[in-house]
C-alpha cells in the first residue's frame, strides 16, 4: 500500500523549489514550505509539530524523520498560519481546492496560461505559493525572486512579467503602471489606488483571496451570521494537520472577521478578535484609524485595545507623523470626537519612528506592543 508523505521544502523560492513541489505531487506526495526567515529553533519547532516524512533544504540534503505521519490521497499542501498570537497551525489545502481557486481567478482577472505571473512574496504563504501552483497546474509562465526588491521587481516587468500579487509595504515601492494587473491582499489597501490595483479578501484557509474588489469569486457563497462573516468555497482546507476538524466544503466556514455582505460586496470591519471592549462599548479599531489617518502629519496609524484594570482595555493610537511636533493626546481625542463616539477616541497616544510589519504587511501587533 502506496503511502502518501509530507515532503518540508526548506529553501527559498526557486525552479528548484518549483521542480521539488512538481515531482512530490507526481508521486502523490504533500509539500509543506517552510519559511525562510524563521530561526532555525522555530524551524524544528514546527517540523516537531507538523511530523514531515523528509525534509529537504536548498543544497539538496534530505533528512527522514522516522516519527512522520501519512497524509490523506489527494493532499497537495501543508502551510502555516501567521502564528502572530500562538502556536501555528497547519492547513491542509488539497488538489482540489487549489485548482478550485486557481480556476475562479482565472475567470475573473480573465487571463489564461500564458499569462506571465511574477513571484516575489514569500512561497511559504498561500500567496506566493499560488504562483508557483498557477505555473505547474496551468502552464503559466513566470519569474521567481528569492526575495522583493524593487529593481528586480521592475527588470522582470520589462522582461514580460504581466500580473503580480503584492502587499501594501511592497506596493508603494514600485511602479504600479509597470503591470497589467496587481492583486493585493495581506491587510487594508490603503486608498487611491491606481484602476489596475484589485484588492483581494482571504486566508490561508481559502488558499488566498475568494472577493476580488469586494465582490465574491463565482463559486463563492458569503454570508452573516452574528455580523461574522461566514462562506462556502471549493477553495477551502480540508483540516488542520493534526487535528481532527475535517472542513467540508459543503459547510458554512466561519472566517472570525466581522463585517458586512451588501449589494454583492463584503465590507470588511475586522477581526473579532481585534474589537476593543472598553468600558462595556464595543470600538472597532479600523473605524478609529481611518479618522485618524485624516489628521494632519499623521502619516501611518495603528489602533489597539490595551488591557487595563478599570476600563477592560484601554483604546491606544500608535502614530508616525511627519510633523516636527507630533499631535497630542488632546487633539487627536478632539479629531476623533469629531465623527465617532467620544469612547472610540484613544485615550493613549504612543509616537513612534515606524509601524512594524510582516511579511504580508500586516501589522506586527506583538512587536508594536513593545514600544512606546
Amino acid at each position: 500500500m502506496t503511502v502518501n508523505r509530507l515532503i518540508a521544502l526548506d529553501m527559498p523560492a526557486s525552479s528548484e523549489f518549483a521542480n521539488y513541489v512538481r515531482n512530490a505531487w507526481d508521486s502523490g506526495d504533500a509539500v509543506f514550505p517552510i519559511d525562510q526567515r524563521l530561526p532555525q529553533a522555530v524551524k524544528d519547532s514546527l517540523i516537531k509539530q507538523f511530523k514531515p516524512s523528509v525534509v529537504i533544504d536548498s543544497s539538496g540534503i534530505s533528512v527522514e524523520f522516522s516519527d512522520s505521519e501519512p497524509t490523506q490521497h489527494n493532499d497537495a499542501l501543508v502551510i502555516a498560519t501567521s502564528g502572530t498570537t500562538g502556536t501555528p497551525k497547519g492547513v491542509v489545502h488539497t488538489h482540489s481546492s487549489i485548482r478550485s481557486l486557481l480556476a475562479m481567478s482565472q475567470e475573473r482577472l480573465q487571463t489564461s496560461s500564458s499569462t506571465h505571473w511574477l513571484l516575489c512574496l514569500p512561497i511559504s504563504h498561500v500567496a506566493g505559493f499560488s504562483i508557483v501552483a498557477r505555473s505547474i497546474l496551468l502552464g503559466n509562465p513566470i519569474t521567481v525572486l528569492s526575495k522583493f526588491d524593487e529593481n528586480e521587481v521592475k527588470n522582470a516587468a520589462l522582461a514580460g512579467a504581466t500580473h503580480v500579487s503584492l502587499v501594501p509595504t511592497t506596493l508603494q515601492r514600485i511602479d504600479p503602471t509597470l503591470f497589467n494587473t496587481i492583486l493585493l491582499g495581506g491587510a487594508v489597501a490603503p486608498p487611491n489606488l491606481p484602476s489596475n490595483v484589485v484588492t483581494t479578501y482571504g486566508m490561508t484557509e481559502t488558499f488566498g483571496g475568494i472577493a476580488y474588489n469586494g465582490k465574491p469569486l463565482d463559486g463563492v457563497d458569503v454570508r452573516i451570521n452574528n455580523e461574522c462573516i461566514e462562506l462556502k468555497s471549493p477553495s477551502l482546507f480540508r483540516s488542520y494537520r493534526g487535528l481532527n476538524t475535517n472542513i467540508s466544503t459543503g459547510s458554512w466556514f466561519e472566517t472570525g472577521d466581522s463585517g458586512t455582505f451588501d449589494q454583492d460586496r463584503i465590507r470588511v470591519l475586522g477581526r473579532r478578535d481585534d474589537m476593543i471592549i472598553t468600558g462595556g462599548e464595543n470600538v472597532w479599531p479600523n473605524a478609529v484609524e481611518k479618522v485618524v489617518a485624516t489628521f494632519p502629519g499623521v502619516m501611518h496609524v495603528v489602533v489597539s485595545g490595551v488591557d487595563d484594570e478599570y476600563w477592560g482595555q484601554r483604546v491606544v493610537a500608535w502614530i508616525v507623523s511627519s510633523r516636527e511636533v507630533a499631535p497630542s493626546l488632546d487633539e487627536i481625542r478632539q479629531h476623533v470626537k469629531s465623527q465617532l463616539p467620544s469612547f472610540c477616541a484613544p485615550v493613549e497616544v504612543r509616537v513612534v519612528k515606524d509601524i512594524p510589519m510582516t511579511s504580508l504587511g500586516k501589522v506586527d501587533l506583538q512587536s508594536l506592543r513593545k514600544l512606546q
